[in-house]
């Protein structure tokens, strides 16, 4: 079987605490008397079951059964945090005598997750959550956020040649912006920290424990950059007894990665410790021909350090985290896939000069190939400390977390895309330096009350400071613009969400979060002239508003049986205010404020396990309607595509969204998700240059998407293991500009990727070979137009961005535990 206990293998351990110790063990006894433990006898007690993604579990019928022991009856509560490992067998040992008793009865067992800001287990949160393995993610290549949407349908991503123009979409909602003015729409938490750009969010996933997707407005205990959903990303925690991994991967394509890390006891008893380190190289699956180069790679190098502390005399425990990610991407500003562009009508206007001009490389839906004289890369230096402490008082939990991060980023980027003098070269250069400081401060009930709650006040302050260069070089003449501009953010918040525990079986939910967003900008260009992509000089100009606003949740849920959830929310959602600051911002026309972007949401959902725990089955039903949705639409300047963030107008979203996770035999093991969502711009004042905005699709969201895996498990020689394992994936048409342009739509396609690993369990020893889009499909993550909003008849060009996966590669996984 796979690993599913995060990149260390084994259970993160903490002291107990006082009166969250106590419920914690009642709460356990209460899990170990229920009617699926009885069912499930030999299944490890939860304090000793990991707090991952979901898994498949062979139960051992000689396995001691918990004690049986009883708590007042409400609501199935869940320790408030981990017991100490020490007591318990070591993984290591736990695997070896799974792997020398007789094999009977698999079941998936459910996985604490903290999407309510306290430990529950999933399949009793009433919100619509998919949560990904870290440890599995990394086995199959996906090392980022943008990889774990092939696994989560209702998450998708934006691509880009910077980290500044990436972005994640939920359920069809997301904002993409370079703008330092703008904030997402789909907020991303890393060990508790919110990040406030999206470019943050690009991070190599290293040394992640899991990954929970939270669809829907999340904005009472997430804030204000949560309206349309989460991605919460939880990191290993130190242990108390010591452990390690080395883990080494190579693929096709000139890809190496090694990570490693190291746990333990410092101090024993009060200090234990953690660090983990990665370094990457990938060369790119992108050639070009100009000098022979291979782009479209990366390089990433960075480490993590955590220190946790829990005095002897104190119910206090102390987490102190500092991280640090160097990445450069050498990602191409596009690669050209036609030299047509197609206008209403379906009229085709060729582009015969730029198809001359990019020889020897021939324009295809599945090119591979760029003729650019300027090398286009990014550097990103990303890395923060933040300081968590958790102290027991009378029965509650005070949680404070503290935390500063930064951000660096500098691009250099081919805007003409290339190397023939005789077109006009247009190179790119921009500096970022973003700095965040925030504190959270909340308490937490104990659970087994009638009202349980959550309530708390958070302020986050945010500085931007950027420059951007545009060089137009053409014969002798050349023109160049100029940019310097920044934004200052500070948000302060009050939230507070409560359970109410009307019987055992039938609870309330009722939420609200109160805002505060006071924000400001400025910005001065300089250019010698109008040009390609440049506009005239712009003078100093500075805006600044403060706005209030408010999010909010409600809802029922109910416990049909004791192997059905149900639960039916409202919701209410909320993104600040914006200003649309970037290079060609011309603040006469666009220094107005964008209003805050709000959203209301229903959803009903069931949460099942089935067939004596075999199956977990959960499904959810939901209809948003986004008002003043803050989205990029393109424009010209100059000939060049520039776009530009307004409020497109009221986007409609709704739909159906299904996983599931089966042991079908005691050595067949299925997961899937489905999705379907149909979002669409309901009203607008957007006025569409050549198609009607109104109606049309959303920006990367296909209407259907889905994947399965299947795992088939044998023991070979005794000792070993050998899992088979296949994963499919396939999506609808995606449209990708909001211009509703016909040549900035991606096809449906499927992706097929195997995998087979062994595994000596005994010896924490892990082999993987994996082989990643069998078929050999193209596709791409990203299309824009040269023409979609030009005047009909104008030649222009379309060009793509280019997955890691557009066609076949092969890899393996080394992995050794200590």
């Amino acid at each position: 079987m796979k690993s599913e206990t995060g990149d260390f293998g084994w259970t993160p351990a903490r002291r107990p605490m006082g009166c969250v110790s106590f419920v914690a063990l009642l709460a356990g006894s209460l899990i170990a008397s229920s009617p699926a433990s009885a069912q499930n006898q030999g299944a490890a007690p939860p304090e000793q079951a990991p707090p991952h993604a979901t898994k498949t579990t062979v139960k051992k019928p000689n396995a001691k059964k918990p004690p049986v022991k009883t708590l007042r009856a409400t609501r199935q509560a869940t320790p408030a945090a981990p017991t100490n490992s020490a007591a318990a067998p070591a993984p290591a040992q736990l695997q070896a005598q799974a792997s020398a008793a007789p094999v009977a009865n698999a079941h998936v067992e459910d996985v604490v997750i903290t999407a309510t800001l306290l430990p529950e287990k999933a399949q009793k949160v009433p919100v619509a959550v998919t949560v990904v393995d870290g440890a599995q993610a990394a086995q199959a290549n996906l090392n980022t956020i943008n990889d774990i949407t092939q696994l989560v349908p209702s998450l998708n991503f934006r691509d880009g040649a910077s980290n500044k123009d990436q972005g994640l979409f939920i359920r069809g909602v997301g904002t993409v912006t370079t703008s330092p003015g703008a904030e997402p729409s789909v907020s991303t938490v890393v060990d508790g920290v919110a990040l406030a750009r999206p470019g943050q969010a690009t991070l190599d996933l290293f040394d992640v424990e899991r990954i929970e997707v939270l669809k829907g407005p999340q904005g009472t205990l997430f804030g204000k950059n949560a309206s349309a959903g989460v991605v919460n990303v939880t990191t290993a925690q130190p242990t108390s007894e010591f452990r390690g991994y080395g883990d080494a991967s190579w693929y096709s394509g000139g890809e190496k990665r090694f990570k490693a890390g190291v746990s333990g006891a410092l101090v024993p008893g009060v200090v234990n410790g953690l660090l983990s380190v990665v370094g990457t190289d990938y060369d790119g699956n992108v050639a070009n021909v100009y000098n022979g180069d291979k782009v479209n790679g990366s390089s990433h190098y960075g480490a993590r350090a955590k220190f946790e502390i829990t005095p002897q005399t104190s119910d206090l425990r102390a987490l102190l985290t500092l991280d640090y990610l160097h990445t450069r991407e050498t990602n191409p500003t596009g690669v050209v896939t036609s030299t047509n562009t197609t206008y209403p009508g379906g009229v085709i206007t060729p582009n015969p000069t730029f198809a001359s001009l990019l020889s020897p490389v021939v324009a295809s839906s599945s090119n591979r190939s760029i003729n650019a004289n300027t090398f286009t890369h990014a550097d990103d230096d990303n890395g923060g400390v933040s300081l968590q402490l958790d102290y027991a008082l009378l029965g509650h939990t005070l949680t404070s977390i503290t935390a500063y991060r930064f951000w660096k980023n500098e691009q250099f980027q081919d805007f003409d895309r290339t190397s023939n003098p005789a077109n006009k070269q247009v190179v790119d250069h921009g500096t970022l330096d973003f700095n965040q400081v925030s504190e959270e401060l909340r308490l937490a009930s104990a659970r087994g009350q009638f009202i349980e709650y959550v309530a708390g006040l958070y302020v986050l302050h945010s500085e931007d400071s950027e420059t951007y260069r545009r060089t137009d070089t053409l014969g002798a003449t050349t023109n160049t613009g100029f940019a310097s501009y920044g934004v200052t953010n500070t948000n302060i918040a009050a939230f507070n969400e409560n359970t109410i525990n009307f019987t055992p079986v039938f609870r309330g939910i009722a939420g609200a979060r109160v805002i505060g967003d006071d924000l400001g900008y400025r910005h001065e260009r300089q250019s010698t002239a109008a040009d390609t992509g440049i506009a005239v000089s712009s003078p100093y100009t500075t805006g600044h508003t403060f706005k209030t606003g408010y999010a909010a949740r409600a809802g029922l849920e109910y416990d049909a049986t004791d192997w059905a959830t149900t639960y039916a929310t409202y919701s209410h959602g909320y993104k600040g205010p914006a200003y649309n600051v970037f290079f060609n911002m011309v603040p006469a026309t666009q220094g107005k404020v964008l209003a805050p972007e709000t959203s209301n949401s229903f959803e009903i959902g069931a949460k099942t396990k089935l067939f004596d725990n075999r199956v977990l089955l959960n499904l959810a039903a939901f209809h948003t309607v986004f008002d003043n949705y803050q989205a990029n639409f393109p424009n010209l300047i100059g000939g060049a595509v520039v776009t530009n963030l307004v409020n497109a107008g009221t986007v409609t979203s709704q739909g159906v969204e299904a996983d599931f996770n089966a042991a079908v035999t005691d050595e067949l093991s299925l997961k899937g998700a489905a999705a379907y969502t149909d979002a669409a711009i309901t009203s607008t004042s957007v006025i569409g240059r050549n198609w009607p905005i109104k109606g049309g699709m959303v920006p990367f969201t296909p209407k259907w998407k889905a994947n399965v895996r299947a795992d088939y498990t044998l023991p070979w020689l005794e000792k070993y293991s050998v899992d088979f394992g296949t994963a499919l994936r396939w999506q609808s048409k995606v449209q990708y500009d909001l211009s509703e342009s016909p040549d900035t739509i991606q096809k449906a396609y499927g992706i097929w990727d195997a995998d087979v690993t062994i595994s000596d369990a005994n010896a924490g020893l892990k082999v993987a070979f994996l082989v990643k889009n069998i078929l050999n499909t193209s596709y791409a993550t990203y299309l824009q137009s040269q023409g979609a909003t030009a005047v009909p008849g104008t030649a222009g060009y379309v060009y793509r961005w280019v997955p890691r996966d557009d066609g076949r590669y092969f890899g393996v996984n080394i992995r050794k535990e200590f």
